[in-house]
């Protein structure tokens, strides 16, 4: 999505390499092979556009979906401001015919719900699939962690999901999928994919990024949204001191220090030095790099707009606007901490907004959380990072019987029905009068936010829409308004359509260099230090190299 030092939306996990990955890597240490693709160094190269062969045909919709009312600015999704009456029944015969049991591992945020014996919902579910999926969550900050363990001792699940921004971190992924992952492209390429219709409904452009060495090797899970980042704020808590958010970045700080009263327990900020450097409008794209006018790559951590960013955040942090608990550890309990009205602006993924409006307004009826309009802090238009990567892949493991493949491709049919089926608000909600009440606009029942932690959603995808919620009626409509307003800023990427795989230095210098970073806005390390970063990351890290792959990639790549 974005850059290392930028994050991605939900990217708040610690980088950890592939140890011992080599016992699986392929000739060519960690390239893209096959067709349209361009070798460099240890990274690699493809050209999207070239992969039309593998790729599955376009399928239509189920009939009798609703239509939607709420309609996004292209390419944003379309959005419904309410749940339609009828539901298609989109699949009408149980895809699992072999009643054996399915290995799935897929991330989970918050409480881990509990396993497929003590679970309602999975069991109900597992029910209409007529095979059992056996889940195991895991931590979804610490996934990355898991994903390096299974990939170096080469023992994966049936199903394994892989969000995309941990694609990101993992050195030389291109080799563990050739070496553990089933080859999807003769059973999904053309035609064959008409097998799995709901499948077939995804965007092409979702399944041209699931091609690994010229082959089709998962499963997308599109995304209904580009941005890597919201800032959000306490409207309900600004209102009562006569403030409104800022428009600018001297307004930043100075709401800042006006909002800030440790006596009271109150701060300004987490940690926003990501959102700071969208602000200032350092690059984002294919992990914070952009090309300079004579057309030469140039990393974030080499532009001035990046180190006016961290200059300013020094400032903050040396203001003490930040809230202790997150200055003194990785970043605290943010949103603990922005739901306590401890601090009244958190940097987040764009997710956190429905989830957290929805539980505080329970206890707190006033409770009210809104993004901040992006501005820019140097002038002109705004800059706003983001990208249309799925949310995730998901892989089927490497050496099963066709007919094994082909039935776990039917469950994830099944489970990739789109909005307005019955399949989707079952998938969604689980069973109605014991995880979910009022079938024309569902809402969860304590059980069900106990059992149901997108299990189902993370081994499927889906025609992205923007589905509506009952529990913050104005909240879909906001997100639609924000949306459209907010993609016409949408950094424009020189390397889209080009799949990259950097080489295993660069990425093996995110942590460290995050880390620095980090250090130098909380006054840990002296903010000259920030040269010495940008030199050690060009000829120590990586960055040559990789620079060197992204000039290579739109010389060959046809852009």
């Amino acid at each position: 999505m974005t850059s290392p030092l930028a994050g991605a939306a939900t990217n708040r996990r610690k980088f950890l390499g592939l140890a011992g990955l080599s016992a699986v890597s392929v000739a060519g240490g960690g390239l893209l092979t096959g067709c349209g693709e361009e070798r460099s160094g240890s990274g690699g190269t493809a050209d999207t556009g070239k992969f039309a062969d593998v790729l599955p045909a376009k399928g239509e919709l189920p009939a009798g979906l609703p239509k939607p009312d709420l309609p996004g600015v292209k390419p944003m999704p379309d959005a419904y401001s309410s749940f339609p009456t009828n539901l298609v029944d989109a699949i009408s015969e149980k895809p699992g015919t072999s009643g054996k049991e399915i290995s799935a591992l897929t991330p989970a945020w918050g409480p881990a719900p509990p396993g497929m014996a003590n679970n309602a919902y999975i069991q109900a579910i597992n029910a209409e699939l007529g095979t059992p999926v056996n889940f195991s969550t895991h931590d979804g900050l610490t996934y990355v962690d898991k994903l390096n363990t299974l990939l170096g001792a080469r023992d994966v699940p049936e199903l394994l999901c892989v969000p995309q921004w941990e694609v990101d971190r993992l050195p030389r992924f291109s080799d563990a999928t050739k070496a553990l992952f089933e080859d999807l492209t003769p059973y999904l390429a053309g035609d064959k994919v008409k097998a799995y219709p709901m499948l077939a409904t995804f965007p092409t452009e979702a399944w041209r990024t699931s091609v690994w060495n010229g082959r089709l090797m998962a499963i997308p899970n599109p995304t209904d949204g580009p941005f890597a980042w919201s800032f959000f704020y306490r409207k309900d808590l600004l209102d009562a001191k006569g403030l409104t958010y800022p428009k600018t970045i001297d307004e930043l700080f100075e709401i800042g220090k006006q909002v800030t009263d440790p006596r009271k327990g109150v701060w300004a900020f987490n940690d926003i030095t990501k959102m700071v450097a969208m602000l200032h409008k350092a690059p984002g794209s294919k992990t914070g790099w952009r090309l300079k006018p004579d057309g030469t790559p140039e990393h974030q951590l080499e532009t001035p707009e990046y180190k006016q960013a961290i200059e300013f955040m020094a400032k903050v942090f040396k203001a003490g606007l930040v809230h202790p608990d997150v200055v003194a550890t990785s970043g605290g309990d943010a949103k603990d901490l922005m739901e306590s009205g401890k601090i009244l602006f958190l940097q987040d993924g764009p997710g956190t907004w429905q989830g957290m409006q929805a539980e505080q307004q329970k206890i707190t009826p006033t409770f009210n959380i809104q993004p901040v309009p992006i501005f820019s802090a140097t002038g002109g238009d705004p800059l706003v990072w983001g990208d249309w990567e799925p949310i995730s892949w998901l892989f089927i493991r490497k050496g099963l019987a066709k007919e094994r493949v082909e039935e776990l491709l039917r469950i994830i049919n099944w489970c990739s029905a789109p909005f307005g089926t019955k399949e989707w608000v079952q998938r969604e909600f689980g069973v109605e009068g014991k995880h979910f009440t009022n079938p024309s606009a569902p809402a969860k029942t304590e059980l069900g936010f106990k059992e149901i932690a997108n299990q189902y959603f993370f081994i499927s995808g889906r025609q992205p829409v923007i589905p509506p919620a009952p529990e913050t009626p104005r909240y879909v409509s906001e997100l639609v308004a924000y949306n459209n307003a907010m993609v016409k800023y949408l950094e424009k990427d020189p390397w889209e359509g080009i799949k990259i795989e950097f080489p295993a230095a660069y990425k093996a210098a995110s942590t460290p260099n995050e880390d620095k970073i980090t250090d130098i806005v909380r006054g840990r390390r002296p903010l000259s230090d920030l040269d010495t970063l940008a030199s050690d990351f060009r000829s120590k890290n990586g960055g040559d190299e990789a620079r060197d792959l992204l000039a290579k990639a739109l010389s060959n790549g046809g852009k």
